[in-house]
């Protein structure tokens, strides 16, 4: 072995001794949340039907599931950054520092809701799948779903900051994954509960009517509220980068509308969708929290090679993903065995995880890596565009590199 490559091994083998309780609940945060999103992941599957009766709505699925990471992922990574510069304090103030960016997150979050459902309805149009469900209807699952899972989504990121301080772990390592999965159990069913609001005569305009007034209200009030400056700047650089990841995780969900009939013939694959693509966005975003946390405590540098300073964070990005990819593949063969879900096979299963996720963490380690940097460069704080960018481009990449690994195994 060279020598260069045995200084690379000891220094993170160092590394890792040095924060290993912090690299352990890493992997724990991780395998919690593979597991939650497999739950997820069961769920989508079991809801075809409502998905063939309301064309159009998959499309919307991965954006409304894929925005509460994104909006709370954030959240977590600037709780982070607090609780590292030792600033992190729990109040029931909204003018506090935590309570401001508590504020933020759920103003985010709503506003944001109104603008998925209007691109949802666009992008189906535009791409010409056929019937769809109306503009009206998009807005009603899309605003609802987020009322009914962001409180839930808020009060679990600050409880795992709040453990995170108290413990002394890194909540770089954990806010990602347990808040994205968080994300993904609790959205998918509060969309599927918004869908007993549709088709109903005259009530449900009126839904949809009072959803983009909850949407437009909590985006002027999060714009304009005067005493609340942290809160004001946080809405006013998240909201555009936000607009962003949601188009994004729009083309996502047109990605797997495009190959719907394939998941339909293997319903086991469609277990391995919210799963693969949170594990994937989590993988990124815990690369990128840690390296915005660098650049905030200036650790990271600006010498000649930027990625030397990061290196030990990159590897440690891949030896995450090896166990939870395998686990992934492992246990969706089983959960879809246990429900009766056809599936390609064992092999396959396994083969089409390993493949997408070797794939998936490429792309993690690259959009990770250079979301924090260059928004930092660029005078923004990381901690706001760094996790959605993450997240929202993994969701896209990550359903492209799923769809990649379908293909070579010959599964279309």
């Amino acid at each position: 072995m060279p020598r260069s490559s045995r200084r690379v091994g000891a220094r993170f083998v160092a590394f890792l001794r040095a924060d290993f309780a912090g690299v352990r609940a890493g992997f724990v945060a991780l395998l919690i949340s593979s597991g939650g999103d497999l739950v997820t992941g069961l769920t989508l599957a079991s809801i075809t039907h409502t998905l063939k009766l309301l064309p159009g709505l998959i499309v919307l699925v991965p954006a409304a599931i894929g925005m509460r990471g994104n909006v709370f992922g954030a959240l977590g990574s600037r709780l982070g950054t607090q609780i590292h510069a030792g600033t992190f304090r729990l109040s029931r103030r909204v003018d506090t520092p935590v309570g401001q960016n508590m504020a933020a997150a759920i103003l985010s979050s709503l506003s944001i809701s109104a603008v998925l459902a209007v691109l949802a309805k666009v992008m189906v149009d535009a791409f010409g799948i056929g019937r769809t469900i109306s503009v009206a209807d998009f807005m009603v699952v899309s605003v609802v779903g987020a009322v009914l899972s962001s409180f839930v989504v808020l009060v679990l990121t600050v409880a795992v900051a709040a453990f995170c301080a108290n413990r002394d772990l890194d909540l770089d390592n954990v806010a990602a994954p347990i808040v994205t999965a968080a994300g993904d159990m609790v959205t998918l069913p509060s969309l599927f509960l918004a869908t007993y609001l549709l088709n109903i005569h005259v009530f449900t305009p009126i839904v949809a009517f009072a959803c983009v007034a909850i949407a437009v209200g909590a985006a002027l009030f999060g714009l304009r509220a005067r005493g609340l400056p942290l809160m004001r700047r946080i809405v006013a650089e998240s909201l555009p980068i936000l607009v962003l990841a949601g188009a994004v995780d729009v083309l996502a969900g047109m990605t797997i509308q495009k190959r719907f009939d394939s998941f339909l013939t293997y319903p086991a694959l469609i277990v391995l969708v919210p799963p693969f693509l949170e594990d994937s966005g989590s993988l990124g975003a815990i690369l990128s929290a840690r390296v915005s946390t660098r650049l905030h405590l200036g650790t990271l540098g600006e010498g000649r090679s930027p990625w030397r300073a990061a290196s030990d964070d990159v590897l440690l990005v891949y030896l995450y993903a090896i166990p939870v990819f395998v686990f992934l593949g492992l246990s969706s063969i089983i959960g879809a065995h246990v429900v009766h879900f056809r599936s390609p096979g064992a092999a396959r299963m396994l083969g089409v995880s390993l493949i997408a996720g070797f794939l998936a963490t490429t792309s993690s380690v690259i959009v990770g890596y250079y979301s924090a940097v260059l928004t930092h460069r660029h005078g923004l704080d990381p901690d706001n565009h760094g996790i959605p960018i993450v997240t929202s481009s993994l969701d896209l990449l990550g359903a492209l590199s799923l769809i990649l690994a379908i293909v070579l195994l010959g599964l279309t």
